[in-house]
């Protein structure tokens, strides 16, 4: 390796991180995604010993480019397939397993009236009003805290329709 280049990389290594990412940008013509002293200095060392020595020829470049597309040789599922097997609606919350389908209805009797609320696919329907969860329901009809739950009479495991 030539000196002036063994130089210029033993002074990165004391260098400062904003130093490191000036010198990043100059290099790869972008903003560096870390602030990482480490993670700059290596890459900023490659990148100066990759100039000095040269670049991949350019059929070494197309099969790293191959090798890179990875679509067939995914390693991991995307989210949307977790959230499927979830049961996470499509806003990405979790839906609880003891909820019935949306569109269901659940009703209750509380002081002579019958409370009957919609299940939608993000929440609950009640008196025209949208809820973000039962236990709301519950405490908007009798005026104290409820679990939602327990004051629909929905019970771990059961589901309802």
């Amino acid at each position: 390796m030539d000196p002036a280049l063994e130089k210029e990389i033993e002074r990165l290594r004391q260098s400062k991180v904003k130093e490191l990412q000036n010198r990043y940008r100059e290099l790869f013509g972008e903003d560096s995604p870390s602030a990482n002293r480490e993670h700059l200095y290596r890459r900023i060392a490659w990148r100066l010993q990759a100039r000095e020595t040269g670049d991949l020829s350019e059929r070494a470049q197309q099969r790293a480019t191959e090798l890179a597309d990875d679509a067939e040789l995914r390693r991991r599922a995307p989210p949307s397939f977790w959230r499927a097997i979830e049961g996470r609606t499509s806003a990405g919350t979790c839906r609880d397993s003891r909820l019935p389908e949306p569109g269901a209805r659940l009703t209750r009797s509380y002081q002579e009236r019958t409370i009957e609320v919609q299940v939608l696919e993000t929440g609950f329907e009640y008196n025209g009003a949208v809820y973000a969860s039962l236990s709301a329901i519950a405490h908007q009809v009798t005026g104290t805290r409820w679990n939602g739950f327990l004051f629909f009479g929905i019970h771990k495991g059961a589901r309802r329709g």
